[in-house]
């Protein structure tokens, strides 16, 4: 079992900056590939970046290649996103989520956060 708690997002002027956290409880945290997506009004949420359980393995939709980074740091329990050049289409709710491979934490996570409002303004 995996419970996960995201923080960092608000309201950021385009062009800025933000880094977005993502605290895990369990002490099996290491094992898990981790992922972000988001949902903007209106539309269905989307696949962001997911990185895998080791570090070795990263993946990113193509509206973020280049300005968003994930990472993860598995003695802290935590995953980061750093978004950077920030646009107005990136508005949206960001959820945090867990599953056991890549393949399943970028297509149908086991696990959920509660989201995290970025909102950016032009």
């Amino acid at each position: 079992q995996v419970q996960l708690v995201e923080s960092g997002g608000g309201l950021v002027q385009a062009g800025g900056s933000l880094r977005l956290s993502c605290a895990a409880s369990g002490r099996t945290f290491s094992t898990y590939a981790m992922g972000w997506f988001r949902q903007a009004p209106g539309k269905e949420r989307e696949f962001v970046a997911a990185i895998s359980w080791s570090r070795s393995s990263t993946r990113y939709a193509d509206s973020v290649k280049g300005r968003f980074t994930i990472s993860r740091d598995n003695a802290k329990n935590t995953v980061y996103l750093q978004m950077n050049s920030l646009k107005p289409e990136d508005t949206a709710v960001y959820y945090c989520a867990a599953g056991h491979n890549m393949l399943v934490v970028t297509t149908t996570p086991g696990y959920w956060g509660q989201g995290t409002q970025v909102t950016v303004s032009s």
